[in-house]
């Protein structure tokens, strides 16, 4: 139903929004509600009209302005707030901060326990060494 939503947003939404609109979607690591709300919450800022997260698909699907914000910026939003991305990973230390049921890198182990969902464990993690920025 969410999905649904977005897409007829996103359809009309782009009609009715004046030239000069891009959308951009990209891989966020997460695992639940508070992942959502938190990636969603960083991308509330000038230039972006419109930023869903999708759980399930661990996406990030954006409709903003190119002369207010660039696709890479969005993604380091993203990563500022301990959410590793396409291109960008979150810092270690900011990383650690977040709940234990949002630590994605050890397979969501907590997120059954406190949010009544079932843990994800098969959600890739790259390595630290890989040519993303930290």
């Amino acid at each position: 139903m969410k999905w649904m939503v977005f897409a007829l947003f996103l359809v009309f939404g782009l009609t009715a929004f004046p030239q000069g609109k891009s959308t951009v979607e990209f891989k966020a690591a997460g695992c639940c509600g508070m992942c959502a709300d938190r990636i969603e919450g960083a991308l509330d800022v000038s230039g972006v009209r419109v930023a869903e997260w999708d759980r399930e698909e661990k996406a990030v699907f954006v409709v903003y302005k190119p002369k207010k914000i660039s696709a890479e910026a969005i993604e380091e939003l993203v990563a500022g707030v301990g959410h590793d991305t396409e291109h960008f990973l979150a810092e270690d230390e900011v990383y650690a901060s977040l709940a234990g049921c949002c630590q994605y890198r050890d397979g969501c182990p907590g997120c059954s326990e406190v949010h009544g969902e079932e843990g994800e464990s098969d959600h890739d993690h790259p390595d630290q060494d890989d040519d993303r920025k930290p």
